[in-house]
C-alpha cells in the first residue's frame, strides 16, 4: 500500500488536463509537497497561485521533458530543494494525429522525445533516491493505443507501445529488489480533456470522464495496482489480439469504430 499523506509527489505535464486533476486530488489527500513540471508557463503560474492560496505547498518548474539536459538540471534542483520524490507521475504527452506519411521529421522526433524518451529520462533522475530509501511509486500514463494499432496514430501508438513495454520491464526489475518500489501502468481509451478533440469514440469505449479516471489512478496508487485499464473492456484487448486471426481482429475493430475514431481529429486548441 502506498501512502499519499505526508509524501512528496511530482507530476509532469501537471498544469492542465489529467495532470492538473491528479495534482488537485493528491493535495486534497494531504500530499505534503507537490512538484509540478510543465512547459506552459502561464498555466503553471495560474495553478500555483490558486493552490498556494488554498494553503498547499506547491513547487512549479518550467520544464521541457524532451530536453534531457534540462531534465537533469531541474531534477537536481528538485532533489536538493524539495527532497526525495515518493510518487512520480509521468503524465506529459503529445499526439499529432496524422497518417505516418504526412508526419514531418520534427513531429516524429517531438512525439518520441516527449512520450517515451522524456519519460525514461525523468524516471532515471528520480529512481536512485527511491531505491536507496527502499520505497517509491512510479505511475506511467500510457494509453490503450499502447495495446492496439490505429490509423492516424502510428507514431503516437509507437511511443505508447514502447512506454508499456518499458514500464512493465521496470516494474519487474524493481520487484526483484524486494523493496517497497511500485510501478503502475495506465492505459485508458480516449479521455474527454481536449487533447483528443474531434475524435469519435468507438462503440463500447465511450469518452472517459477525466475525474473518474483520475480517481481510478489514485486508487491504483493506494492499492499498489499494476494496471489501470479503462474502460474495463480494455482488459480484453491483449486476449482478443492473441486469439483472433489478424484480419478478423481488424474487421472487428473496424466495425466497432476503433480504426475510424481519428478520422476527424483536431486536437487541443493551441491558440
Amino acid at each position: 500500500m502506498t501512502r499519499i499523506r505526508r509524501n512528496t509527489a511530482l507530476i509532469t505535464g501537471g498544469a492542465s488536463g489529467i495532470g492538473r486533476l491528479m495534482g488537485q486530488r493528491l493535495l486534497e489527500l494531504k500530499c505534503s509537497k507537490l512538484v509540478v513540471w510543465d512547459i506552459d508557463e502561464l498555466q503553471l503560474n495560474n495553478l500555483t497561485e490558486e493552490w498556494s492560496n488554498q494553503g498547499y505547498e506547491v513547487f512549479p518548474y518550467l520544464v521541457d521533458v524532451a530536453n534531457t539536459t534540462h531534465v537533469q538540471e531541474m531534477a537536481g534542483d528538485v532533489l536538493e530543494s524539495v527532497g526525495k520524490i515518493d510518487i512520480l507521475v509521468n503524465n506529459a504527452g503529445i499526439v499529432i494525429g496524422k497518417n505516418f506519411v504526412d508526419h514531418s521529421t520534427k513531429e516524429i522526433d517531438d512525439t518520441i522525445n516527449v512520450n517515451i524518451r522524456g519519460v525514461m529520462q525523468v524516471t532515471r533522475c528520480f529512481l536512485m533516491p527511491m531505491i536507496r530509501s527502499g520505497s517509491g511509486h512510479i505511475v506511467n500514463i500510457a494509453s490503450a493505443a499502447g495495446l492496439i494499432p490505429n490509423p492516424r496514430m502510428s507514431v503516437y501508438a509507437a511511443s505508447k507501445w514502447a512506454m508499456v513495454g518499458w514500464s512493465e520491464s521496470l516494474r519487474l526489475e524493481l520487484e526483484q529488489l524486494n523493496r517497497r518500489l511500485r510501478v503502475t501502468t495506465v492505459t485508458p481509451s480516449y479521455i474527454d480533456t481536449g487533447m483528443f478533440k474531434g475524435i469519435k469514440a468507438p462503440l463500447l469505449t465511450p469518452l472517459l470522464d477525466p475525474e473518474e479516471i483520475v480517481e481510478e489512478i489514485i486508487q491504483a496508487i493506494v492499492q499498489d495496482k499494476i494496471w489501470v485499464r479503462s474502460p474495463k473492456i480494455i482488459n480484453m484487448l491483449p486476449f482478443l489480439r492473441g486469439i483472433l486471426p489478424t484480419r478478423l481482429f481488424d474487421f472487428t475493430a473496424q466495425q466497432l469504430g476503433v480504426y475510424s475514431s481519428m478520422d476527424d481529429f483536431k486536437g487541443r486548441d493551441q491558440s
